[in-house]
């Protein structure tokens, strides 16, 4: 849609520079830049959840594992209760009107990168007390993209 628009305006300005083109383009594409930017958030939390969900079914092996799975588990309730507000929402999370969506999803990032950090530590602690390569490669292995989440990925550096 902008596409088009802005191919009008430069053929307008070529066929008619007397009269140029008078729309703001900030004003007549604010709510579609709204509504974008929403649905770019809304695309950033359905990822997030698809990362996430794999820690449910995650264990960690090794002299800590038993604890380092209970972390785990512990992360993965603390991630169900951050996404609860989306869940049971009373308002449409595309429209751009309802502002509570806003507020709940800086909520969620704020929970989520507490989440990545005790991850992160997780991941730190299963791999130093990995044995063997192989081991190392398999704890690495099983957490797949969530590894290369920003927070997780400086901690692990």
């Amino acid at each position: 849609f902008k596409s088009v628009f802005f191919a009008y305006q430069r053929q307008a300005a070529t066929q008619c520079p007397s009269k140029p083109w008078g729309f703001e383009n900030s004003v007549l594409f604010a709510r579609l830049d709204a509504f974008l930017e929403r649905i770019h958030d809304v695309l950033d939390l359905m990822q997030t959840i698809m990362q996430f969900s794999k820690l449910a079914r995650l264990e960690i092996g090794g002299t800590k594992g038993k604890s380092l799975s209970s972390n785990l588990s512990g992360i993965y309730a603390d991630f169900k209760q951050a996404i609860e507000p989306f869940k049971s929402a009373t308002y449409n999370i595309v429209s751009v009107e309802k502002t509570q969506f806003e507020d709940d999803f800086f909520e969620f990032r704020i929970t989520v990168q507490d989440l990545e950090r005790r991850l992160a530590s997780v991941i730190i602690q299963g791999f130093d007390d990995s044995t063997t390569i192989m081991a190392r490669f398999k704890l690495l292995d099983s957490f797949e993209n969530l590894l290369e989440r920003d927070v997780i990925s400086a901690e692990l550096e």
